[in-house]
């Protein structure tokens, strides 16, 4: 690999970016290889949670450098969309554990994770526009989706890089920890959900992903309840029942 590194400990993948010299940013060579090793993690059916993150720096845009003299369809193969809705619809949970700078490309793939964690001193924001483009991999969608409309216009019509409190306050993040803690709160959230039935914590994040594209709240809860009973066909919905009823703690085997 390049960049681009990726940890496995016990049921939770780490992956990091290794570009400290440019505040790893992103670049198109990177995103792919971001892609092909989350598609290999796929086959990994021991992996039930996870988390995205870069030392000191989550990642401080793309790479401008690379995108300044392209022209449209130069821009179009530049794009990171395609690998980033991948990630968004990635089959497990995933938690973004935002440290330094998380700008433009940075927090748009930022918000294709389920869950985000910022560290105290972290700085957010789509500053885009301060070079005569707007974000073009998900944040124009993602971002009213999560904080409304109205913030997510603060932010992209101003370029404004945001503290971690403020982000909070948004909503754009979960919570905020102190600097040094930000990854291993992150792994305690991921093992606690690694403990959750896997079969289930799986179906539940298409449901709500699902639910949210749905025309109406009958047609979610309709697509729920299918889904829903569908688990009790599972090895791990039977273990996790009885286990409650014997008072012992399951032992799921992610089938």
């Amino acid at each position: 690999m390049g960049f681009v590194r990726l940890v496995k400990e016990d049921h939770i993948a780490i992956l990091s970016v290794d570009r400290p010299e440019a505040l790893n940013a992103l670049s198109r060579e990177i995103v792919d290889e971001m892609g092909e090793v989350l598609d290999e993690l796929k086959k990994d059916s021991s992996i039930y949670c996870l988390i995205f993150h870069s030392e000191k720096n989550f990642a401080a845009g793309a790479d401008i450098k690379r995108m300044a003299d392209c022209d449209e369809e130069g821009a179009k193969a530049f794009c990171f969309s395609p690998v980033y809705d991948g990630i968004a619809e990635y089959p497990i949970p995933t938690i973004a554990a935002i440290e330094g700078y998380a700008l433009g490309g940075g927090m748009e793939l930022a918000l294709t994770a389920d869950i985000r964690i910022a560290g105290e001193s972290a700085r957010m924001g789509f500053p885009e526009v301060t070079l005569g483009i707007f974000p073009g991999a998900g944040g124009t969608i993602r971002a009213p989706r999560l904080i409304g409309p109205s913030f997510a216009k603060e932010l992209i019509f101003s370029g404004e890089k945001i503290s971690a409190a403020r982000a909070l306050e948004m909503g754009l993040v979960n919570r905020v920890v102190p600097d040094d803690s930000v990854l291993e709160e992150a792994k305690k959230l991921a093992s606690k959900i690694a403990r959750r039935g896997p079969v289930a914590v799986r179906m539940v994040k298409d449901v709500i992903n699902r639910g949210l594209e749905m025309a109406t709240v009958r047609e979610g809860t309709a697509y729920e309840a299918s889904q829903w009973a569908k688990l009790f066909n599972t090895y791990d919905q039977k273990e996790g029942m009885h286990a409650f009823m014997e008072k012992r703690k399951p032992v799921y085997e992610n089938r």
